[in-house]
């Protein structure tokens, strides 16, 4: 197995930030309470963490999901990339903010079928979009439908796909150190 390549390049704080990336840190310690260390790491491209920030934002607003099944569609999409900060952080928001049934976090921390037929359904097509890249398939789609989804939703999960894809790539090739506030949810990418 090939080692990844990790980036030289630090993890910042407002007052290390690229000029355009501080206000965007500042604004996420307001926001939050604190500056999460992805958000650090990606701010090395300020236009790559305003990207995710609004994306982000965009789907938890806007995309018709229950905070449950948003959780479980960053989850998902996570487990499938190998990211161990995404997954230690959305298994922490899962379980505190979103109320997804701990059954169902863990079954998708294992890869297990999850115990919830509905998010099942979720899970698999989120899955199947990302493996198809876009392209899914109409049986696949009917069962997402039947499920009691929407068409509008696939261009949501396609969002989620795009705001995941930045933050699990980024951390990636950044290594980013889990934060103390989701190091109970740590978690390891099984070995492929």
């Amino acid at each position: 197995m090939t080692t990844a390549y990790r980036t030289s390049l630090p993890i910042h704080t407002p007052a290390t930030a690229p000029t355009k990336g501080a206000p965007l840190l500042e604004g996420a310690r307001k926001k939050l309470g604190f500056i999460p260390n992805m958000y650090g790491a990606m701010v090395n491209s300020p236009g790559l963490l305003e990207t995710y920030q609004l994306g982000y934002e965009r789907f938890r607003s806007d995309s018709g999901f229950s905070p449950a099944e948003q959780e479980v569609v960053f989850l998902t999409i996570s487990f499938d990339n190998g990211c161990d900060y995404c997954m230690a952080a959305h298994s922490m928001l899962a379980d505190a903010f979103s109320k997804v049934p701990k059954e169902v976090t863990e079954a998708i921390r294992a890869g297990r079928s999850i115990p919830d037929t509905k998010l099942a359904t979720l899970t698999a097509f989120t899955r199947h979009l990302l493996q198809t890249r876009g392209r899914p398939t109409a049986t696949e789609s009917q069962a997402f439908f039947a499920a009691g989804y929407t068409e509008k939703q696939i261009f949501d999960l396609i969002l989620a796909i795009a705001v995941k894809t930045l933050s699990n790539y980024s951390n990636h090739i950044s290594g980013t150190p889990v934060d103390d506030v989701f190091k109970g949810r740590l978690w390891t990418a099984p070995v492929a």
